[in-house]
């Protein structure tokens, strides 16, 4: 469907994103790659859609409609329509973090499937985070990274980057909210693929409202912990993980 040169997809989930232009002009001014963005939207009321005129920006933007439901659906909706070689999940809210993309696309062609920006490495931060979010988040990933064969100190983010490679041979058994990217995370890492980290800038949003939800979301996040601590502690093979068309 979404034939296309472009070296990047940029995956955008939104809800209502009202300032999304203001994203665009950034990504427009900082990454210098070739790329398009995918906006996945949830329906057509959606005032993200509204917001911005296409013809105003030198770079394709497609509008993908959510096949399933939930930022889960809309991300999986993305990745289904993806043709470039490298795809970024990135947050409509952040507007700090445009310039590493270039840096992440070059890690990606060192040879890296997974990319990983990271908050919790020297040159990155997380600010004005609630604390049992912070708290939780910080666990979960020095814990990972301390006690298993994990080797980033970002776990949970949802921003990241993947190679397309990865993606189609992937199967995603995570159905809720953004556990897909340590689902992502810790079956690259149990099949011995190359994973890099960048550091990276973290805020609370300011404008509209996180669909971000800790205590929905806690045990699926905790399968996928476990398993991370399954591949170093009881040796799990690669061929334990789950892949399409198998």
């Amino acid at each position: 469907m979404l034939n296309s040169k472009n070296k990047l997809d940029i995956i955008i989930p939104v809800f209502n994103e009202v300032h999304i232009a203001k994203l665009f002009t950034l990504l427009e001014k900082d990454v210098s790659s070739k790329f398009r963005v995918l906006l996945c939207y949830d329906d057509e009321s959606d005032k993200t859609l509204t917001s911005f005129n296409k013809e105003s920006f030198n770079f394709k933007i497609y509008k993908i409609k959510n096949k399933y439901t939930g930022p889960h659906g809309a991300i999986l909706s993305g990745f289904e329509e993806c043709k470039s070689e490298a795809v970024i999940v990135y947050p409509a809210d952040d507007f700090i973090n445009t310039k590493i993309l270039d840096l992440m696309y070059e890690k990606f062609l060192m040879g890296n499937d997974v990319v990983v920006p990271s908050r919790f490495i020297r040159g990155g931060a997380m600010r004005n985070c609630p604390l049992i979010k912070s708290v939780l988040v910080r666990l979960a990933s020095f814990s990972l990274f301390y006690l298993s064969s994990i080797s980033v100190k970002d776990v949970t983010n949802g921003f990241r980057l993947f190679s397309l490679k990865y993606l189609k041979m992937i199967k995603i058994e995570s159905t809720k909210g953004f556990t897909f990217s340590i689902e992502l995370l810790v079956k690259a890492n149990r099949l011995g693929l190359s994973i890099a980290e960048v550091p990276s800038y973290w805020e609370e949003r300011k404008f509209g409202k996180s669909r971000f939800k800790i205590f929905e979301w806690v045990f699926d996040y905790m399968r996928w912990y476990l398993y991370g601590l399954e591949t170093f502690w009881l040796r799990k093979s690669p061929k334990s993980v789950k892949l399409k068309n198998l």
